[in-house]
């Protein structure tokens, strides 16, 4: 007999069974086993909206497998994750194994490290109903939103669209940002830049036209204006007006909450908030250390407070001192306040052995798992650190009645920025070091140059830019973010545009019907106002049936009387028009989207039924025929290259036929691309010709 840990992941599973050692047996949930039904609504709205749960499809065999291992075991342990999901799928484990909720139970681990899973073991609790109830409310309020609101979208617009409670939020905040960006008149400004030399000097550095002394800053709106001021300091005589030193300190970032973190990943690693979540979660629940074995090697990644623990304090402290010296160490700690309303239950995301740097355990981790480590365990080591110290230097430089003003700095101690330094959307700090200069001394001027701009628009929504403004508009938490963008991608109302997010006209449409007929969904005070309520729930200040009942009078009542003032209106997308000609009708057919994706349909329907698939051609020839290759994907959604010709031709390849010729036998070659390969190969094997590609598309 022993006793059975259940945990979320086998990952997870793994790495405790090494810390928990002999009389432990481990089995991982693989996420939740029990949630609301699929085909239906699944809540009893007229009786306190009693939710009817039922085992996952597809879980089952699992969920037996479970319950004969709890059979065989001496005591069940719930170890899921130590937030509201994982506290549910703890209480659900307990209602299918019809475990006591009164049972000291449930163990939480913040890290996945020898000592704490075993102080979590020996330090069980009762499950925490007040989270659970938290999740419950959550879970329940985006079903009734979701069987409710959907179907009338999809009558009103499209077939098979969703409507979801906070990710029709987010769409609001692209689509705004869109609107902002139309309705964006640009206005034209002109600056002026000197590029002087100080006496003696042999470089020419930069400095911006300000104003004069009487009236201050003068803008410049206008080329005459510009050309007025130019032609006014034609052959006027400048020199340094007044000098002001001092110095700048720059204090480190706080360590990473998850907002932060996915924010942080997508500018300097390119990292999709997804991406680095699921890297996180690798990273949290264990992966196998050369001559350590399997190791959490960060702190539980979902979590919105700044606090760290004094051993990890000490720990980080101590290899700053013995790597960098005592003077890379500030004078006091740092106090990163907490924004109000976070959750304080989990600390920063940290390293678990602060001690363990990235370079040590490069080999044993996957490239994106040394690359997010790296991130932070160099931004957690650098909050430790002392400031960063610049010398400033500002300068006001006399031609005429006029000012420029120049200013600069060199670095007097580089501090915490040794290591890491926290990169941003915008950066429009002022940089590099001027030349000696003194009060009174001539320069002489190398050019004078106006320069035309004009003002822009705001720029448009990155992951990371959303995400901050989800955090700060109090929509959705830590767990969500990543879910929220996913989810707008992957229904199509969103675009990306590079690292943009773009609304798609589909997005556009369901905004503006939601926007003008369910104002409160897609309000950002009233869902924020939802937010608090799951907190006040979470710490046991609300009750979530009240909750519930509060939402769906008024939820009800709108989509009644919407339906009432709908009746007989439709919010139809338009047709996108192709060049392709109808062969049946002669009319210029249309892109339109089924419940299978888009194709291509003569607009002339019901009297000409004439679809075809949507194709993309790629820049080759068939080799066996001469016809257009085509791009296509197999069952399983892999791509691979066909003939056009198809029956007729029965030319396919997984790769990517290209126009270039075979250097030695002529015949077309073709381009394997994977992570780690790309290169331009023949297939002819008498021939085996073969030459890497390098980052500008050419042989190397």
């Amino acid at each position: 007999m022993s006793k059975l840990v259940i945990v979320e992941s086998p990952a997870k599973a793994k790495t405790i069974k090494k810390y928990l050692g002999p009389g432990y047996d481990v089995i991982a949930s693989m996420g939740h086993v029990r949630d609301l039904p699929k085909s239906r609504l699944g809540v009893d709205v007229k009786h306190d909206f009693k939710p009817k749960y039922e085992i996952i499809k597809g879980k089952e065999e699992l969920v037996d497998k479970i319950r004969k291992a709890a059979e065989k075991s001496d005591f069940v342990y719930l170890a899921t994750d130590p937030d509201r999901e994982g506290e549910a799928i703890s209480w659900h484990l307990a209602y299918i194994l019809g475990l006591d909720p009164n049972e000291l139970n449930r163990v939480t681990f913040n890290e996945i490290t020898r000592t704490t899973v075993q102080n979590g073991i020996t330090h069980p609790r009762t499950i925490d109903m007040k989270l659970v109830n938290a999740q419950q409310c959550r879970r329940l309020l985006d079903r009734i939103v979701g069987y409710r609101l959907s179907p009338f979208v999809s009558q009103k617009i499209r077939r098979g669209l969703s409507a979801g409670r906070v990710q029709s939020v987010a769409v609001r905040l692209i689509c705004d940002r869109e609107d902002e960006i139309r309705a964006f008149v640009p206005e034209e400004y002109w600056t002026i830049e000197g590029k002087f030399i100080p006496k003696g000097g042999r470089k020419a550095f930069s400095a911006q036209f300000y104003g004069t002394a009487d009236d201050g800053k003068i803008a410049i709106t206008s080329k005459e204006q510009a050309d007025d001021i130019l032609a006014e300091l034609d052959g006027a005589d400048f020199k340094v007006d007044s000098i002001k030193k001092g110095t700048r300190k720059k204090t480190p970032a706080p360590p990473f909450i998850t907002s932060t973190l996915q924010q942080e990943a997508s500018r300097k690693l390119n990292f999709q908030s997804r991406r680095t979540m699921k890297v996180a979660q690798e990273l949290y629940e264990g992966v196998e250390i050369e001559g350590m074995g399997a190791v959490g090697v960060i702190t539980y990644m979902r979590t919105d407070s700044l606090r760290i623990s004094d051993d990890a304090r000490n720990e980080g402290t101590e290899y700053i001192r013995n790597r960098w010296g005592e003077k890379y160490l500030p004078s006091k700690p740092y106090n990163f306040k907490t924004k109000a309303g976070a959750q304080d239950g989990h600390e920063a995301i940290r390293p678990t052995m602060p001690s363990l740097d990235p370079e040590s355990i490069k080999d044993s981790l996957t490239p994106d798992q040394y690359k997010l480590y790296k991130l932070i365990w160099s931004r957690f080591t650098a909050s430790l650190m002392a400031q960063c110290i610049h010398n400033t230097v500002s300068v006001d430089i006399s031609g005429g009645r006029y000012i420029f003003k120049a200013s600069g700095y060199t670095v007097k101690f580089d501090g915490y920025t040794v290591l890491y330094e926290e990169s941003r959307d915008e950066d429009d700090e002022n940089s590099g070091a001027l030349p000696p200069l003194e009060e009174g001394m001539p320069l002489k001027v190398k050019e004078l140059t106006g320069s035309q701009h004009f003002t822009q628009p705001p720029a448009r929504y990155t992951e990371a830019s959303l995400i901050k403004a989800l955090e700060e508009n109090g929509i959705g938490r830590p767990s969500t973010y990543a879910t929220i963008i996913t989810t707008v991608v992957g229904r199509e109302y969103v675009a990306r545009d590079g690292k943009s997010l773009v609304p798609t006209e589909l997005g556009e449409i369901v905004n503006k019907l939601l926007k003008e007929r369910f104002s409160k969904i897609v309000n950002l005070k009233f869902t924020a106002g939802m937010e608090r309520n799951l907190d006040y729930i979470a710490d046991g200040s609300k009750e979530w049936i009240e909750t519930l009942g509060e939402f769906y009078g008024d939820f009800e009542k709108n989509l009644a009387d919407v339906k009432k003032a709908m009746e007989g209106v439709d919010m139809k997308i338009p047709d996108e028009e192709t060049d392709i000609i109808c062969e049946k009708c002669g009319r210029k057919m249309v892109i339109k989207t089924g419940r299978y994706g888009k194709f291509i349909a003569c607009p002339g329907f019901p009297e000409c039924r004439n679809i075809k698939k949507i194709v993309q051609e790629i820049d080759a020839d068939c080799p066996k025929c001469g016809g257009k290759v085509v791009i296509k994907k197999s069952k399983r959604g892999k791509v691979f290259y066909g003939c056009s010709n198809y029956p007729e031709c029965d030319f396919v390849s997984w790769d990517e036929p290209t126009r270039e010729k075979c250097p030695r036998c002529g015949r077309i070659l073709y381009r394997k691309r994977t992570k780690k390969i790309n290169k331009l190969y023949c297939a002819e094997k008498e021939c085996g010709y073969s030459a890497d590609i390098n980052e500008n598309g050419e042989q190397a």
